[in-house]
């Protein structure tokens, strides 16, 4: 597993993560990672820029084979906060961890909405992934509604400030049944140095539409405000805040240009090397 934390000239790093939701295929990856492999230029891992890749859960083997001796990281898409136990389907940190995982998606906005998912479990996987040494990629964002409403900013801190508490007992009505799974204190310091968190507007995934870069960079610039009065400045400024949300290699430049945004979340661009080598060359320039 790779291990560095900070770009060239000390600052935080640039994340390029692919997040293939439900796509992909064992043809697929036999024909992407070598095209990836064979297009990032000589010496770019020494340029600050990291790169990951987050396929399906049925394909975390093959693409750890595959990436095995780059320095392209290997991520997840899903995760149950405990080790093991009577939960059909679900995935513990320790088995992403047998396959060299290194990050893990967390409060994507469509585990939110299709699958119920609740503040207080998504703050459960940040303790089940820190438990393992694998870093979570927490993702926040608002609906097209509540940004009509000018509420942007009070989800995206209650979304925040929920993940980041504790939980010793069961609390009513956050989850259905209000079965606590893994209690947990609050993140700490250390913890959160760990973290990186990813700005994902709910209206503009999957739909076309992005944000402008003004309007993601505003956002970026409050969500690190909010993480300094949490964790101070030193650590605030030492975490990656990602921007995603129909990121193509039209408008990565323009957004990875921003003082707040340290790099993207890339849905579909990232299913193919003749798009998602673009994004990248425009995180190094």
């Amino acid at each position: 597993m790779v291990q560095w934390d900070t770009s060239p000239d000390g600052g935080v790093q640039t994340w390029i993560v692919g997040n293939w939701k439900m796509n992909g295929s064992l043809a697929q990856i036999s024909a992407f990672v070598p095209a990836l492999l064979a297009g990032l230029p000589a010496g770019w891992e020494a340029r600050g820029v990291r790169i990951a890749l987050c396929p399906p859960t049925p394909y975390l083997a093959t693409m750890t084979q595959h990436l095995t001796g780059s320095h392209v990281e290997l991520g997840a898409q899903k995760v149950h906060p405990l080790e093991s136990g009577a939960f059909t389907g679900e995935v513990s940190p320790p088995m992403l961890a047998d396959f060299s995982v290194s990050l893990c998606l967390v409060g994507h906005s469509e585990n939110r909405q299709l699958s119920g998912e609740s503040e207080v479990f998504i703050a459960e996987k940040l303790h089940g992934l820190f438990a393992s040494g694998i870093r979570p990629i927490l993702c926040v964002g608002e609906t097209l509604e509540q940004r009509k409403a000018g509420q942007q900013e009070h989800v995206i801190q209650m979304q925040l400030t929920e993940a980041f508490s504790a939980s010793s007992e069961v609390q009513a009505g956050r989850r259905a049944g209000d079965v606590a799974h893994l209690p947990h204190p609050t993140v700490s310091d250390t913890q959160a140095q760990r973290l990186i968190v990813a700005y994902e507007p709910v209206w503009a995934i999957g739909t076309g539409m992005t944000a402008s870069p003004e309007q993601a960079n505003e956002m970026h610039a409050f969500i690190r405000r909010l993480l300094t009065e949490r964790f101070g400045a030193a650590t605030a400024a030492e975490i990656p805040i990602l921007y995603g949300g129909s990121v193509n290699p039209g408008n990565a430049g323009s957004l990875l240009s921003q003082r707040e945004i340290n790099g993207a979340l890339v849905g579909g661009a990232s299913l193919k090397a003749e798009t998602f080598l673009p994004i990248i060359q425009q995180s190094l320039s």
